[in-house]
């Protein structure tokens, strides 16, 4: 129990995405353009992992869920009247890679490995999206009109998306959604590629300032 007496929620909740329907879907789609569109793109795997990529310009591929602990505090009457206010606002931030940025020039096949080396673009983090209906508050002060309430719950709700978007970006919340992201590229081309004909393939991921898998 913190200082103004709440409890505050789990600081973070991490949920990663359900990509086994995702990829199925995909892997049906991409069965139907290939039915659709051969021979033509028959023997071109950059062609069809650029087709699976169409699909969806933008993927979320993980979502964080944050309970921010913030205070803010207001006066009136030349300081005769304090109030302070303690809130824990839920909020959630989506973890997205923008496929519209994906060309052939970020794809490399190896034929004879039947290997797939894939670079995605960063990850782009959204703005934090406040539950505010399900936040938790705690008001102090001998008499708070609703001019000062108001300035509190405008301050706190300010203060919340802050905090949230900073514990978005913290490295082990970051490592976890580019791991998901890595992992649901994998799924969403390796079975569009066997689908097509191309047999089991291997995918790898690695996003813009890594380096690329050893040569096999």
């Amino acid at each position: 129990m913190d200082e103004a007496g709440l409890i505050p929620p789990p600081r973070v909740r991490r949920a990663a995405l359900p990509w086994a329907l995702f990829a199925l879907a995909l892997a049906l789609a991409a069965w139907a353009l290939w039915r659709a569109f051969a021979p033509a793109a028959a023997g071109d795997p950059l062609a069809t992992t650029l087709t699976a990529f169409e699909r969806q310009n933008r993927l979320t591929v993980f979502s964080a869920s944050l309970s921010p602990v913030v205070a803010s505090d207001q006066e009136s009457l030349l300081g005769l009247l304090k109030s302070r206010q303690v809130a824990v606002i839920p909020a959630r931030v989506d973890y997205t890679i923008d496929l519209s940025k994906m060309g052939r020039d970020r794809l490399t096949w190896h034929a004879e490995t039947k290997r797939l080396d894939v670079q995605i673009p960063p990850l782009t983090l959204s703005r934090p999206n406040l539950d505010e209906g399900r936040a938790q508050y705690l008001l102090e002060g001998m008499w708070v009109s609703r001019d000062m309430q108001k300035k509190l719950n405008q301050a706190n709700t300010t203060e919340a998306e802050r905090q949230a978007a900073e514990e978005a970006r913290n490295p082990i919340l970051m490592g976890l959604a580019k791991a998901a992201a890595k992992d649901a590229i994998r799924q969403n081309l390796a079975i569009p590629l066997e689908v097509a004909g191309f047999g089991k393939v291997t995918v790898t991921v690695r996003f813009d300032g890594e380096e690329p898998a050893a040569a096999d």
